[in-house]
């Protein structure tokens, strides 16, 4: 049997990082982390063009129709290259509409997502850390709703919210409408820009298959996160191979020094056996429904710490330039505290593994 991935899934990586090399080196992309723009246009259009608005979206509505392992293959590569831009919340919201929209609803916007004539997002989060689904407080009443959405990506560039309210439910918000307030959060990872939403009695078109959709959007978001964070693992481990074979001291690399050959070691064989965690994640949330809450949440928990004490120790190797604004491991390390935040802590995952295992 063979678990390795087929050369299309192959192609689709080797494309999007051959795009990136080329449109996005470290010179543009440090001038994105530092401008003030949250979506670089030009670079988006280019991803676009690439079939990453419509990766799993369903092929009637224009997009490729292929699994969450896809998708979250595309997001490896992206996160290897630190790609800047609003790829996971437009990703997610066209997962959520396809879950659960009703037909009017998919015709609508689902073409108009795979082609990037509409930029979507997801409100997921509440104050107070609350990402669980059963803990959302946002109200829908007659046709409105009310509430306040907390780290939304991209949302004062998004045409559509997708924002989950008080149920576990789904309803789509136009940016646009009456009721909105956007205001940006200074976060750390300047590559994914977050805003908070307030809602203040908005139209709102609510989702009709949503009611048990919303925990299974932030699974995706999971798997998809997680599979970031191992991109960006290896990338870290593969600057500071680079940085311990052309850096000297006393003479020589250090990369010949004994403490650098076992922590480069150690940051090795402590990433790269996590790939088939976000491989059987992104595989169960399609294919094992009984296991999709306990692999993603074990993915995500696991990949994002090591991501994170690897991009440590990679800014360690590196040294006191590890830690400056002009080099590149800074983007590196915060993203690694993006993702090993958003949609929920290691800790608040460890413990959600631990309560579906029944244990």
């Amino acid at each position: 049997m063979d678990f390795g991935l087929s050369e299309e899934q192959l192609l689709l990586q080797q494309t999007i990082d051959r795009f990136l090399e080329a449109e996005c080196p470290s010179t543009r992309l440090h001038e994105i982390f530092d401008g003030d723009e949250a979506v670089d246009g030009s670079l988006w259009r280019g991803m676009i063009e690439l079939g990453l608005g419509g990766l799993t979206i369903p092929e009637p509505y224009g997009g490729a129709g292929l699994g969450l392992i896809d998708l979250a293959l595309a997001s490896e590569t992206l996160g290897r290259r630190a790609a800047p831009g609003p790829f996971l919340g437009h990703a997610l919201a066209g997962v959520a509409i396809a879950l659960g929209g009703n037909e009017e609803q998919r015709e609508r916007w689902l073409p108009s997502l795979a082609t990037g004539r509409c930029l979507a997002t997801v409100a997921l989060a509440e104050a107070g850390g609350r990402w669980d689904p059963a803990r959302w407080q946002a109200r829908v009443q007659g046709g409105r709703v009310t509430g306040g959405k907390a780290w939304v990506p991209c949302a004062h560039a998004a045409d559509l919210l997708v924002v989950g309210v008080e149920g576990g439910g789904l309803a789509l918000v136009e940016r646009t409408a009456a009721g909105v307030e956007i205001a940006a959060v200074d976060g750390v990872d300047r590559t994914r820009r977050l805003d908070d939403v307030t809602l203040e009695n908005a139209p709102c078109d609510v989702l009709e298959r949503s009611r048990d959709v919303g925990g299974r959007v932030r699974d995706a978001g999971l798997c998809l996160v997680a599979a970031d964070a191992f991109g960006g693992a290896t990338r870290c481990i593969e600057m500071a191979v680079d940085h311990a074979n052309t850096r000297e001291q006393f003479g020589v690399t250090i990369g010949h020094f004994q403490a650098i050959k076992h922590r480069l070691a150690t940051m090795s064989v402590e990433v790269e056996p996590s790939r088939a965690l976000f491989w059987y994640a992104a595989h169960a949330w399609d294919a094992v429904p009984e296991d999709r809450q306990r692999a993603a949440s074990l993915a995500k928990a696991h990949i994002t710490d090591r991501f994170m004490q690897t991009a440590r120790d990679a800014v360690e190797i590196h040294g006191g330039m590890g830690f400056t604004w002009e080099g590149d491991m800074q983007i590196w390390l915060k993203r690694a505290m993006f993702d090993r935040m958003f949609l929920g802590s290691p800790a608040a995952h460890r413990e959600r593994v631990a309560r579906v295992s029944g244990w």
